[in-house]
């Protein structure tokens, strides 16, 4: 069964037949008992299965059913639950059919067929019939067809689309059947694309059409070389024996779980844990794992590709209409064909490649004729292009060039400024290392903008590296604060004596150099509920944020400590609560960026001495523009617990995903509880709804704050809005969820009902 994941899907593939598996491990409902309607799910033999009419597994976890993409129609499988119905099985990806004329039909003698208007049956369990056969649509989101004895038991299984959880990649020795996580070809083609992901017995290979480009390291207690996972959800499985070899994974918890290979090479997982970066294969360049290999005599390690509008580029010299091939594959030709100067691919769906051998003109914003083609060239080519950005006040990156002397090239340096596009008296460098300009008037131009401390670029101080070693005594341990996917983080002390917070990129972190530019980039955004970005510094591969420090650290590191809840009182709970609420909404609808956080959560709310909240950590936030209802992505960012189901399972991101890690974040601000906890067999989402169904919320609330001879009957009134408000905030669906403008005045108001919440995700 496939996984799809913003759009973009990967398979779990047998050799034999159309036996397809996603990857992908669920507890559905967590802890609790959770109830839905009864459906139909089951085909009986000479029954069929209509176009519109879907089959829904008997919990209502997950649905069968026929859709379309483009002009194509295909048969697959997807979560309920999940607004935007991702798919995560495709049954007859290399067979689409036309139109919507087509039936599911499980016949006399237990064949399971497509039946369409467009040609042959499509067969999916050819050779393993039986005449007393019910084809079933399991909670565990298998799909199988089933002999059945005389008083309708199950005999047999005959047939098997998907195995959750515990997915196999290997083989079995017996059948030689071969289990490998394939890509589809891109996200409107969910044929099988470039990649494939493979156990050889030791490790997991990733392999480009049958080439091995990359390979994780071998299995070795519980982790892999070159793999970074969450240690804490995934145990890992390696069998060998006379029957079978394979690779499975489970997940502590029942939490839901995807490993995803996307059409570009990209391999990752539902927490955003990137494990192979796109388009690794395609780069030369160091990268943990990769295979070791040579450019073509004509290529060298500079080379890459890069999206251009270019100048009438004419009719292309080559063209392949191979509707299997994908962009990848495009590159992958060209890169190797030395006359190959740019590709594209042919048709609108992204398949089929077209090749071109001259040279072509760059297009100018306004040119006629302009077309996007994907140019191979090189960093020589180009100047040595080092792609740094000045930052215009009106919040447009543009490039600045600044000529390299004697050699007559060009240099992009890195830059950051405020005035016009190549006004170099106004651009101010944020590395003070000029050992690339050659020319003496370009150095003393850039030297006279840039001291051994630091510089001001629109509020943003830019220090050197020296400064922040000596602030942090050489990054001593002493002085570490803690550690995230950014790198380190250090606390300092500047030469005039203001405490500062370091974050020092690390050079194996995946989410580091894309947080260094979002953190830059809403440097303006001033509210007293964000923390504040104090300064930077990219100095040579140095990359750090500098930030205000924050004396009572975080929000995390008080509510859930042993004695935590005793700092935290009612009242001071509130002004967290109050002050979250209303940062959020500035970055919502007031602010010039209209920001969706995407990673709210206790360890990302930051304490100032008089306890005011600071929403922090925006490396994974994401512009938003104010009349988009939703985003879809396949790289998930986000923390456990705190994501929606949308978002998730189905990649779709909108402010409302923050309003839902809001109302889990306020449920565990008034509990002093985990929302995810291995002490509590339900999570905290789930248990507080059922405590309200039940009439008991005050039973949610801290011991802490509870002390009858403090807390007044206004109080105990806040603490029942405040549960209400946050399972508002947690409903199942996007659209039912309140604007966080909205919340803001109901936490505010004294009076006024508050509608009733509808359930959360997986309960009724």
């Amino acid at each position: 069964m496939p996984s799809s994941f913003g759009g973009f899907s990967s398979y779990f593939r047998m050799d034999q037949g159309l036996g397809f598996f996603f990857f992908i491990l669920s507890c559905v409902c967590l802890g609790g008992p959770c109830s839905c309607s009864a459906h139909t799910d089951s085909i009986k033999p000479g029954e069929g299965l209509q176009f519109s009419k879907p089959l829904v597994s008997a919990q209502g976890t997950f649905t069968l059913g026929f859709f379309s993409l483009d002009t194509r129609s295909y048969l697959g499988i997807w979560y309920t639950s999940d607004v935007n119905n991702k798919k995560v099985w495709v049954a007859n990806r290399d067979k689409p059919i036309s139109g919507t004329n087509a039936n599911l039909m499980l016949d006399g003698n237990g064949t399971l067929m497509i039946i369409h208007s467009g040609g042959d049956p499509i067969v999916l369990n050819s050779n393993q019939a039986s005449r007393n056969s019910i084809a079933t649509l399991l909670d565990s989101g298998n799909f199988v067809v089933s002999a059945l004895n005389s008083d309708g038991s199950v005999k047999q299984t005959l047939w098997e689309n998907t195995l959750l959880p515990g997915m196999k990649l290997g083989i079995n020795l017996k059948t030689r059947q071969n289990w490998s996580l394939a890509s589809w070809i891109n996200e409107q083609v969910p044929a099988p694309g470039t990649f494939t992901l493979e156990w050889n017995g030791t490790q997991l290979v990733m392999k480009r059409r049958g080439d091995i480009c990359w390979s994780s390291g071998i299995l070795k207690d519980q982790s892999f070389e070159f793999i970074q996972t969450h240690h804490n959800i995934y145990y890992f499985i390696s069998v060998c024996n006379d029957n079978e070899i394979y690779f499975s994974y489970s997940v502590q918890d029942g939490a839901v779980s995807k490993w995803v290979l996307n059409s570009r090479g990209g391999f990752f997982d539902t927490y955003g844990t990137l494990f192979v970066k796109e388009d690794m294969c395609d780069r030369y360049d160091k990268y943990p794992g990769r295979a070791v290999q040579e450019p073509p005599t004509c290529r060298t390690r500079d080379y890459q590709f890069m999206k251009q509008s270019v100048l009438n580029s004419g009719y292309p010299s080559l063209m392949n209409i191979d509707t299997g091939l994908g962009l990848s594959d495009c590159q992958a030709i060209c890169w190797n064909n030395c006359s190959c100067t740019a590709c594209n691919t042919v048709f609108t769906n992204g398949t089929g490649c077209q090749f071109w051998r001259d040279k072509l003109p760059r297009a100018r914003v306004g040119d006629a004729n302009q077309e996007e083609l994907y140019v191979l060239s090189s960093s020589k080519e180009t100047g040595r292009s080092l792609y740094y950005w000045i930052w215009i006040s009106e919040l447009k990156l543009e490039k600045f060039w600044v000529s390299s002397g004697e050699t007559g090239n060009k240099e992009v340096l890195p830059c950051r400024g405020s005035g016009k596009t190549g006004d170099r008296k106004k651009a101010k460098s944020l590395e003070p290392s000029v050992s690339g300009i050659t020319g003496d008037r370009e150095k003393e131009e850039l030297e006279s903008f840039v001291s051994s401390d630091s510089k001001d670029i629109d509020n943003v101080k830019l220090l050197s590296f020296d400064s922040i070693k000596a602030a942090t005594n050489n990054f001593s341990d002493e002085n570490k604060l803690g550690e995230g996917g950014f790198g380190l983080v250090y606390k300092g002390k500047l030469s005039k004596g203001q405490e500062i917070a370091v974050k020092r990129l690390s050079r194996d972190s995946t989410q580091g150099p894309e947080q260094f530019d979002n953190e830059i980039r809403i440097a303006k955004l001033q509210h007293r509920n964000l923390v504040r970005l104090f300064g930077c510094c990219s100095e040579g591969e140095e990359r750090m944020l500098i930030y205000e420090f924050m004396p009572n650290r975080s929000l995390e590191d008080i509510l859930f400590a042993p004695a935590g809840g005793k700092m935290l009182d009612w009242n001071t709970r509130c002004k967290i609560i109050e002050g979250i609420a209303h940062g959020l909404d500035y970055l919502h609808r007031h602010s010039i960026l209209n920001m969706v956080h995407r990673d709210l959560k206790a360890s990302n709310i930051l304490l100032d001495r008089d306890m005011t909240p600071k929403i922090s950590d925006f490396g994974t936030a994401k512009i938003f523009e104010p009349n988009a209802s939703e985003v879809n992505t396949y790289n998930v960012v986000g923390t456990r617990g705190y994501m929606p189901p949308e978002y998730a399972m189905g990649g779709a991101y909108s402010q409302k995903t923050d309003v839902y890690s809001f109302g889990v974040l306020l449920l565990e601000i008034v509990s002093g509880q985990r929302n995810i906890s291995n002490n509590r067999a339900m999570s905290l989402v789930e248990y507080a709804w059922k405590l309200w169904g039940e009439g008991n919320s005050l039973e949610l609330v801290d011991p802490a704050v509870m002390d009858p001879a403090v807390v007044d009957p206004h109080a105990r009134t806040q603490m029942l809005r405040c549960i209400r408000v946050a399972l508002l905030c947690v409903q199942n669906r996007a659209e039912e969820r309140p604007k966080i403008s909205d919340v803001c005045s109901m936490l505010n108001s004294r009076t006024g009902d508050l509608p009733n919440p509808n359930p959360p995700p997986f309960c009724t």
